[in-house]
């Protein structure tokens, strides 16, 4: 038996080289998730961590001996990985630990057509298996494993969201942090007639020139710098594995996930009139709003991948937007692609003449606080002492505890997996954001001797 409960999260594996993830770890949940699968092969991919290649070697050392193909699609972006699995109807594993710094490493799952694999949902069992690592009972004979180089295929498939004879000559900045958006984000743009700024873009899992986090502003300093120096019409952060996307404007200015999903949303409704679309409990206002206002249902839901794919699937939604920059789409097979949500968002502006300043000042509608987290040890008494607190408020419990007023709402949060309680708060001025938060942090970190992060 081995203790693997430290690196098995709530969506995926995640953990440091070699002292929480190494290649036995790496074996056994490749012989796990084949054993758990029972399917006759799956699909490997890996983003340019140093410990990428050996620890996919010895993943599909274990997937083989439990008697799965595996075919190797090498370096990938994680939406790349989750394309595979939908137009080969494979169930797939990426390599990768996304923004997290060099040291880490980790695994996403998927079955076939890109379904999600969470904490509910097989992940528990996976993890079961792997720390027993027992030896298969009754295998033929070991797998084989076959490369395959997708990307092209891919490309492909990310243009059929736009209609690229009608994309203006537009000027791209996109820095992808020497991760895998260096392998993918060249290949797309290379067919649409825009000038492209690359930076960062050699595949150095190293990370050498920032973290490949563009979550936090810091890591988009150059970002911005390079925008305004070049007068790009806009800017593009990837984080380690692209599959998220963040967005800066012609003037340099950080632009958050929820204006973005409510500006692909409204293009989205446009060529999908009448569709539900989706988007999580601290999604600004605006969104639902414009939703609306473009004819389409929209329909909230818990923070994280795996639900937003699941409530998708019940709900036939054609997109759904995090205010974490993941954007999902129906004709990705209900994963999440900052470069399809990038590529829908150039459209909208060669459609329109317009800069991405004046498209998204329409949404512009609200002032929010950004996700604030404090050290909070029980994060569940915090959180009903905060609804006793607000009591005269709308509230529910979707995820954590929200409560809307008229003017101004906020949602807490407790972390899967470390003692923070995470703060969203949203009003309709500066002044009452201000005056909120500072009520709502006096409240959390208040008379505890606990602070911030």
């Amino acid at each position: 038996m081995r203790d693997l409960s430290h690196i098995f999260k709530a969506y995926d594996v995640r953990g440091v080289v070699p002292d929480d993830l190494d290649e036995d770890v790496a074996r056994r949940v490749g012989a796990a998730f084949a054993e758990w699968l029972g399917e006759p092969a799956l699909l490997l991919a890996r983003d340019c961590r140093l410990s990428s290649p050996p620890l996919a070697a010895a993943f599909i050392d274990g997937a083989t001996s439990r008697g799965a193909d595996v075919i190797d699609i090498g370096l990938a972006s994680t939406d790349l990985l989750y394309f595979a699995a939908g137009s080969l109807s494979m169930p797939g594993a990426m390599l990768t630990a996304s923004h997290n710094p060099a040291e880490y490493n980790g695994m996403k799952f998927c079955l076939a057509g890109a379904a999600p694999v969470g904490e509910e949902t097989g992940l528990q069992d996976i993890r079961e298996l792997a720390e027993r690592d027992d030896e298969p009972s009754a295998v033929a004979g070991r797998g084989s494993v076959q490369q395959r180089d997708l990307l092209d295929a891919y490309v492909d498939h990310v243009l059929t969201f736009i209609d690229a004879d009608r994309m203006a000559p537009l000027s791209v900045v996109a820095d992808t942090a020497n991760g895998m958006g260096g392998l993918v984000v060249p290949a797309v743009l290379a067919k649409l007639p825009v000038s492209l700024e690359l930076l960062y873009g050699e595949l150095d899992g190293t990370f050498p020139n920032h973290p490949a986090d563009p979550i936090d502003e810091a890591n988009q300093r150059d970002l911005k710098a390079a925008v305004r120096a070049g007068g790009a019409d806009i800017g593009l952060a990837f984080d380690g594995d692209a599959d998220r996307c963040f967005m800066v404007d012609e003037d340099g200015r950080g632009v958050s996930g929820s204006l973005i999903t409510a500006l692909v949303a409204e293009k989205m409704l446009e060529t999908h009139p009448g569709s539900t679309v989706v988007h999580n409990v601290i999604c600004s206002w605006t969104v639902p709003e414009v939703i609306r206002e473009h004819g389409g249902t929209p329909v909230r839901t818990r923070v994280g991948h795996s639900f937003i794919k699941k409530v998708m699937a019940d709900t036939d939604a054609v997109f759904g937007g995090e205010h974490s920059g993941h954007y999902y789409f129906r004709d990705h097979y209900r994963a999440d692609s900052g470069l399809v949500a990038a590529i829908v968002v150039l459209q909208r502006m060669s459609e329109t003449g317009k800069s991405l300043s004046e498209l998204l000042e329409p949404y512009r509608r609200y002032v929010a606080s950004g996700e604030i987290n404090s050290e909070v040890t029980d994060q569940q008494a915090k959180v009903e002492e905060l609804a006793q607190a607000f009591a005269d408020g709308r509230q529910d419990t979707l995820d954590g505890l929200t409560v809307e007023y008229d003017d101004w709402w906020f949602n807490v949060r407790p972390s899967n997996t470390e003692p923070l309680l995470r703060l969203n708060v949203e009003a309709r001025t500066d002044d009452l954001l201000q005056a909120k938060t500072d009520e709502l942090l006096g409240r959390i970190r208040g008379g505890s001797g606990e602070g911030g992060i």
